[in-house]
């Protein structure tokens, strides 16, 4: 069986990661750690796939790199990141861990392009041999404007309906709306990461934080912290309940082959598989659960605090 155009353009490297060319671009995965709390540790829980472009094996900037690509191959470069990732963390990845992968909605408008793009990442878990689940891997999109939300929810229904999770991410930015998230029911928000900064810099704000980790909390939703550079942040992300936390404090991408697996993978979502029913009525996550050792696996997690310099909140949530 002949692999589609998308997965044509990936190999095998002599390391076991695989790569993608694209033009004069060669393209890697990278991981970063998500990391939830547990039991007063924190523990790597999933991974989020990234794209490393090189140009003449040195390395090109992300975003000049995909300002580069014409409109109209946009998803198709998309597609071939994403099974990029999916062929690499059943490579290097632990097999108990969840893998975030990226969509842009304003690329799927219509059922085809939807139908194209699961398809593409069937055929890469395919070629997995079945090591990474589709209940495994976390769909993350943006919240975006840009479509009808009729158009949303039906992308994000047939995610669901092919067994994967979704995330919202970038909740926080400045067109978020608390309403469309109720709609959607996501698995996952990721917070944006410059506004959950702002925030933690004054008593509002990480009060404002506490009490949006709370809403999604109550709607059975689990939330991730991004961005997370200092260590006083952390305890102020654990104090406001927060799932999980993602940053440079933590660790840093990886190239695959990574040596992450040094951690222990925690499970943030439960046992059983995602709801395959209509956004709407997609059932809720279920509470963090772990019957992990209790092994840390970020070290000096713990720190002092440092005084928190007031800024202004930013923005205005909408509920």
């Amino acid at each position: 069986m002949s692999r589609s155009q998308e997965m044509a353009h990936i190999a095998r490297q002599a390391d076991g990661s695989y790569s993608a060319n694209w033009g004069v671009h060669v393209l890697k995965s990278a991981f970063q750690p998500i990391f939830a709390f547990s039991e007063g540790k924190l523990r790597a829980a999933a991974y989020e796939g990234l794209i490393r472009p090189f140009r003449e094996g040195k390395p090109a900037s992300p975003g000049a790199f995909f300002s580069s690509i014409p409109a109209g191959e946009q998803g198709a470069v998309e597609s071939v990141a994403r099974s990029l990732h999916l062929l690499n963390a059943a490579a290097c990845i632990d097999r108990s861990a969840f893998i975030f992968v990226n969509f842009d909605p304003r690329h799927f408008d219509g059922a085809l392009s939807i139908h194209k793009a699961l398809t593409t990442m069937r055929e890469a878990l395919g070629e997995a041999r079945d090591v990474l689940a589709p209940e495994r891997i976390v769909c993350e999109i943006t919240e975006q404007k840009t479509l009808t939300e009729s158009s949303l929810l039906d992308f994000v229904k047939a995610l669901r309906n092919a067994g994967y999770r979704v995330a919202v991410d970038d909740y926080g930015a400045e067109d978020s709306d608390m309403r469309r998230i109720q709609a959607l029911r996501p698995d996952v928000v990721k917070f944006d990461s410059a506004w959950v900064t702002r925030l933690m810099g004054s008593a509002p704000g990480i009060a404002l934080l506490n009490e949006m980790v709370r809403q999604f909390t109550d709607m059975g939703t689990l939330t991730i912290f991004e961005g997370i550079e200092q260590g006083w942040q952390l305890d102020i992300a654990e104090k406001a309940g927060v799932s999980m936390v993602q940053g440079f404090v933590l660790a840093k991408p990886e190239l695959a082959p990574t040596s992450f697996g040094v951690f222990s993978a925690v499970e943030p979502f439960g046992n059983s598989a995602p709801e395959r029913s209509a956004p709407e009525t997609a059932a809720p996550a279920t509470p963090m659960q772990s019957n992990e050792p209790d092994i840390p696996v970020a070290p000096n997690r713990r720190m002092e605090a440092r005084p928190l310099r007031p800024t202004r909140v930013f923005g205005k949530r909408t509920g």
